[in-house]
């Protein structure tokens, strides 16, 4: 009978992996890390074995996401400092409070609360608005907002300029990827840009702002979008949310939207 031991990647082979995703020599991560090159290296090979508090100096200025953080901290003996807790954690409760209210008081217009993968944690009201005629297997739990927005039963027949939408969403979505190495946004990506083949050769905006046009029995609305993120978030779950809020982009969409029940 056979054993197979499975074994935690080295501290410093991780490292040197996201350094080299990052494309940066060791003389430029040591510059931007403050710590010698020299050491640096004795840190990647193995031959030193680097504190807490430098793992977390080098994954910042490596821009590691903190759940991959404290994938490095385990690597490296120590215990994770960055949480990652359930959506459903009392800890996380008082500040998922305030971002619901937030999207309440975003009303008339639409928002969303989004986790890493674009799932809908929450929305407004107004949301329903946009997804009005998607098919129902869509919008069974988790409703992922890439998803629903570009495949043919979701919103894409209702989107008047999907070819420029469609480049915005995946060209979104393959940039975390790129940053988080997050194998399930590369899947994501992948699927956004098989729904709308070619979406990244379609006519470039030639307005202020790339807007939403979306078909609607009240006739043709307009948004752009605005995102936001908690900027000191210490949790890797709070530190992955983000609110997608949509904004009138003409004067027409804005007296529509302003009939919309609060």
């Amino acid at each position: 009978m056979t054993t197979t031991v499975q074994t935690r990647p080295e501290v410093g082979a991780l490292l040197r992996t996201w350094r080299e995703r990052r494309r940066l020599s060791q003389l430029e991560l040591s510059t931007r890390a403050q710590v010698s090159t020299r050491h640096l290296s004795y840190v990647e090979t193995g031959r030193s074995r680097p504190t807490a508090e430098m793992i977390d100096r080098i994954a910042d200025s490596l821009e590691v996401p903190l759940r991959s953080r404290d994938e490095l901290l385990l690597a490296g003996g120590y215990a994770p400092r960055h949480g990652g807790r359930g959506l459903d954690h009392a800890d996380l409760g008082v500040v998922l409070d305030g971002l619901r209210h937030l999207l309440d008081a975003h009303l008339p217009n639409p928002a969303l609360l989004l986790d890493r993968h674009w799932d809908v944690v929450d929305a407004n009201a107004a949301t329903d608005l946009l997804l009005a005629g998607c098919e129902p297997a869509l919008l069974e739990p988790p409703v992922n907002a890439i998803r629903v927005s570009l495949h043919p039963g979701g919103l894409a027949p209702r989107i008047r300029n999907l070819s420029q939408w469609a480049a915005h969403l995946v060209h979104q979505v393959q940039a975390r990827a790129d940053l988080t190495h997050d194998p399930a946004l590369v899947a994501l990506a992948r699927g956004a840009a098989a729904y709308v083949p070619g979406a990244a050769r379609g006519p470039r905006p030639t307005g202020p702002v790339l807007a939403l046009e979306l078909e609607h029995e009240d006739g043709l609305l307009r948004f752009f979008s605005v995102s936001a993120r908690l900027e000191t978030a210490t949790d890797a779950t709070l530190d992955e949310l983000h609110l997608e809020t949509f904004l009138p982009a003409d004067r027409e969409t804005q007296r529509a939207m302003a009939s919309v029940p609060r």
